[in-house]
């Protein structure tokens, strides 16, 4: 594993069975690349960075992008809705954050209904 990675979270398995998935409950990492990715590619969601551990405890959707296997989608309603990435590595066994960026309440609205998305149990009151 890499020195420029840092723990921010555990993936403890609980949405296995709602999204139909199985990944390993490893620690869940941050490169130092992911801010140099959210600079270029979502610079308004820079301050949110701060709150991915936040993320991982309490989204307020879940979900599983069908097009990246060994993947997991957490959403979080802030005054923008914000969508985290975790990825599985594999030949390192970790998980890493890939992404971070705004997504519109419509987007979540039909990934809703499509089922993509699913309403997270351990949101914050």
């Amino acid at each position: 594993m890499s020195d420029n990675l840092t723990k921010v979270g555990r993936y403890d398995g609980e949405y296995d069975s709602l999204l139909g998935i199985t990944l390993p409950k490893y620690d869940i990492y941050v490169s130092d690349g992911l801010e140099v990715h959210v600079r270029a590619r979502h610079g308004a969601c820079l301050p949110y960075l701060a709150k991915i551990r936040e993320i991982i405890e309490h989204p307020d959707y879940v979900g599983k992008n069908p097009s990246e296997p060994n993947s997991i989608e957490l959403v979080k309603v802030y005054s923008d809705n914000i969508q985290i990435g975790i990825k599985l590595d594999s030949s390192s066994k970790y998980l890493y954050v890939a992404t971070l960026f705004d997504i519109k309440q419509g987007k979540i609205d039909r990934r809703l209904n499509s089922g993509r998305l699913k309403p997270a149990s351990k949101s914050a009151p």
